[in-house]
């Protein structure tokens, strides 16, 4: 029986408790696909970090290199630990380290959830560059406190970064539509996205068989809203697709449905997979988080492992629960718990 080694991190808040139901779930999946998920899960979160001062050990890449996944839960308590100490201490050295170049994100409606727009027929595979970009971390500030101060923030794009994630994005489409979507802001940043439509048209050429759509990123956002089910595959860089992808999530029902998956394509490292509604402080430890988005981020972790039946198996449990509408956590419209989802989910495998 194959065995698959899972590094858990809950992280913060409501992340306990969606890796904890999630974790029911996956192994009920497994039982029944007859594989075997073990775990170790690894304490790292904000509360870590107000007692030893880092948000994972020095050696902390080291110790997750071994696994063939990471699920995760959520990162942040803002009123704990700043924002860019915690993200900066964890999720993105994780992504980095392990050249999880790949960020990509579903995003449509499951049965019975009912979303905000009249449109609701959408299937939209989001793709967001993941390691560099806008959110390389190069830059600094001089004069710090004074009148004089400044900050400066320096985007990096390079043509292999950008080339392997439009790659990704272009293979995604064959797979699916054929229609290609790649989103920029090349009308006003005359350098890195006027580069990445140049890379986008040098790599169209060899994918003959998809056709290429090419957006600014705020005609875009006006688009998941009026006439979402006119995308497919849509790729963007790491500024761009992390706000999109929180369009979509909400287009889709909200955060309690967003799922995500930090890949390396290339293997040999354990890719992330994780939630991407973050910690909710305000209703961590209640026990009333939506564990959709995890459960449905543990589905892209087993496809990916190539546990490909028991990912659908799990997408349609999940699916036969919203579509009866019997447990539905308060985002929902529901009163059922975080747990009492998973247990639904895991009755209907």
């Amino acid at each position: 029986m194959k065995t698959y080694n899972i590094a858990r991190i809950p992280g913060d808040g409501i992340g306990v408790d969606v890796v904890n139901a999630a974790w029911l779930v996956l192994d009920a999946v497994a039982g029944r696909f007859d594989f075997t998920l073990s775990s170790e899960t690894f304490p790292w979160s904000c509360e870590y970090y107000l007692e030893h001062g880092v948000m994972m050990p020095t050696d902390g890449i080291e110790q997750l290199r071994p696994f063939d996944a990471i699920l995760l839960g959520a990162v942040g308590w803002p009123a704990r630990v700043p924002d860019s100490v915690s993200l900066h201490g964890l999720l993105l050295p994780i992504r980095k380290s392990f050249d999880l170049y790949v960020n990509a994100r579903p995003h449509r409606l499951l049965k019975g959830v009912e979303g905000p727009l009249r449109s609701t027929d959408f299937d939209i595979l989001c793709i967001r560059e993941n390691t560099e970009g806008e959110y390389s971390g190069a830059g600094g500030r001089v004069h710090h406190g004074t009148r004089n101060e400044v900050a400066v923030e320096t985007s990096i794009f390079t043509r292999t970064g950008v080339e392997r994630i439009l790659r990704y994005g272009f293979e995604a489409a064959q797979k699916r539509s054929g229609k290609l979507a790649s989103v920029t802001k090349s009308n006003a940043q005359k350098y890195s996205m006027v580069f990445w439509d140049e890379v986008t048209d040098a790599l169209a050429a060899e994918f003959p068989d998809v056709r290429v759509s090419r957006y600014h990123v705020d005609a875009v956002a006006a688009r998941f809203v009026t006439n979402p089910d006119t995308l497919d595959v849509v790729v963007a860089s790491n500024l761009f697709g992390d706000i999109l992808t929180d369009l979509g999530a909400a287009i889709q029902g909200g955060l309690g449905f967003a799922a995500s998956a930090n890949v390396n394509p290339a293997g040999g490292v354990p890719s992330m997979f994780e939630p991407v509604h973050g910690s909710a402080p305000d209703i961590a430890g209640k026990g009333i988080a939506n564990p959709l988005a995890t459960i449905w981020a543990g589905a892209l972790m087993l496809d990916h492992l190539g546990e490909k039946q028991a990912a659908s198996a799990l997408i349609a449990a999940m699916e036969s629960v919203t579509a009866q509408r019997t447990a539905l956590t308060p985002d929902m419209g529901g009163t059922s718990s975080t747990m009492d989802v998973a247990e639904a989910v895991t009755h209907a495998l």
